[in-house]
């Protein structure tokens, strides 16, 4: 809570500069001239000289500041020094203090900004009177605005921060949220520093009216667009939505005596602004927000295929395979000097080949990986074929396999099935088979299991390399592929069965 604390603080620091900025600014780029005229005018009714430092600008600057100070004040000192700590004397106290410090700097100030008030009453004790009262109530105003703030963070944070922190779309809405609430807050200091009472509740309520829109336009009516596209559906959605929020809204302001007369004048106006800038821009957000998002959930999805790719390479390129594969070929062409030599070096230069090259690819024709995996049992048959206890059995009917496949996607149950499967002390079997249809691919491998297997560090989960198959599997056909992985103490069954298109 102390960061959020901070926050508030911040906030309120951004608004109380924005709002003298303004100020200021509309000093220095002004006429002098024309700043009498324009905030004056009463004065001159009333036979009051007007002076636009004395009567406006300092007024305005001393009950701006007192409000900005005792908002930091009271929330950044009292309450959690005191309040929040169960000092209540002493919180009580200063927060009287500084309540009365607001009190009397805005009566003193009301004494300059309403001076033409001398020459409405008959005597200087009825103008005193009037800004005693006027002070009293903004001071009160402002203190019940602070409770009910307070309380209500007070309960967010007690009843509902923690549920909700962790919800998706409390990030999404955060920001907005303090936009709104700092949008909020800033309406009643600003425009009930200027007077401008009536005009400042109706932009208070009309605010909130637009921000009713944005945040279910946002979250309710253009996401249910996108899934059902029935622009009728969204004018209804749209209208209705309209006519709810405003007949809150009315239903309020018809309570306050200084707008119920002029509530359904400015109907057309509020209904306008809507429709030419709130639902736009609501839609502009939208639009920006989800297009953000599909191009984040993209770049996900190629960071993940990269990296597993990644990890597949890495996993993959074995130097133990590399290795053996080398003494195998080296030992062949001891014996032969010849053909066999020449034939497992073609072998594993298509294999090299087909990592560098195609393995890089999206896709790749399923004829490339048949490829693959053919060349790789014939380097291992090549490893053990002085053994008559290892049987190596490979059925592949290509008839029908005129697919595309995302590469590596095989041959790591193939590699699984000889790393733990061969054993040169008992017998072994192998059993790969491949098949296809019009629309499916049909695979499946069988191996014999040693005792030597559940020892492997590489044991777990059945080896990085069939977890990573599993990731991409789930990447690449989610909802289009079958995967069954069965064990028994002797024996291991993979069946995968890919659905294309």
């Amino acid at each position: 809570m102390n960061k959020f604390t901070k926050t508030e603080l911040a906030a309120a620091t951004g608004i109380y500069l924005l709002i003298i900025f303004t100020l200021l600014s509309q000093s220095v780029t002004s006429n002098v001239f024309d700043l009498q005229h324009q905030y004056g005018y009463k004065f001159e009714h009333y036979h009051q000289v007007f002076d636009y430092y004395k009567h406006y600008l300092l007024p305005l600057l001393a009950y701006i500041t007192v409000v900005y100070a005792a908002f930091i004040f009271i929330h950044g000192y009292i309450v959690p020094v005191y309040l929040e700590q169960q000092r209540f004397f002493l919180g009580i106290l200063f927060s009287v203090i500084t309540c009365g410090v607001v009190f009397l700097t805005i009566m003193i100030s009301d004494t300059w900004y309403y001076g033409y008030l001398f020459g409405v009453y008959k005597t200087v004790k009825g103008v005193y009177t009037h800004c005693v009262k006027q002070a009293f109530i903004i001071t009160i105003f402002y203190a019940t605005i602070y409770i009910l703030y307070y309380a209500a963070r007070y309960l967010f944070f007690d009843q509902l921060y923690r549920k909700v922190i962790s919800k998706p779309w409390f990030k999404e809405i955060k920001v907005e949220v303090i936009i709104m609430l700092a949008i909020l807050v800033a309406l009643p200091v600003f425009g009930g520093a200027r007077g401008e009472i009536r005009g400042t509740i109706i932009l208070f309520f009309t605010s909130l009216y637009y921000f009713f829109i944005y945040f279910v336009c946002q979250y309710r009516i253009f996401p249910n667009f996108e899934q059902h596209k029935n622009k009728r559906e969204l004018i209804r959605e749209l209208a209705t939505v309209s006519l709810t929020g405003f007949i809150l809204g009315a239903f309020i302001l018809i309570t306050i005596p200084e707008i119920k007369a002029g509530i359904f004048a400015i109907v057309p106006a509020v209904y306008a602004f809507e429709a030419a800038i709130v639902i736009p821009v609501s839609w502009w957000i939208y639009q920006a927000r989800h297009n953000r998002k599909v191009e984040v959930r993209g770049l996900k999805t190629a960071l993940d295929h990269s990296e597993a790719g990644l990890d597949f390479l890495r996993w993959q390129i074995n130097p133990h395979f590399l290795f053996n594969a080398l003494n195998t070929l080296y030992g062949t062409a001891l014996q032969e000097k010849a053909s066999a030599t020449g034939e497992g070096i073609q072998k594993l230069g298509d294999m090299m080949r087909f990592m560098l090259h195609d393995n890089v690819m999206e896709h790749i024709p399923l004829d490339k990986e048949i490829a693959y995996l053919q060349n790789y049992i014939a380097l291992q048959r090549l490893r053990t074929q002085g053994s008559p206890d290892i049987l190596i059995d490979v059925t592949i009917n290509e008839t029908l396999c005129e697919h595309e496949i995302a590469p590596m996607l095989l041959i790591p149950f193939v590699e699984n099935a000889f790393k733990y499967g061969i054993s040169q002390r008992n017998k072994s079997r192998i059993s790969v088979s491949l098949s296809c249809t019009a629309d499916k691919i049909y695979f499946d491998v069988f191996n014999t299991v040693h005792a030597i297997r559940s020892s492997d560090v590489e044991y777990d989960s059945m080896g990085i390399g069939l977890n990573n198959v599993k990731q991409r599997l789930a990447l690449l056909y989610p909802g289009k592929h079958d995967l069954s992985i069965r064990e028994t103490g002797t024996e291991f069954f993979v069946h995968l069965t890919i659905q294309i298109g």
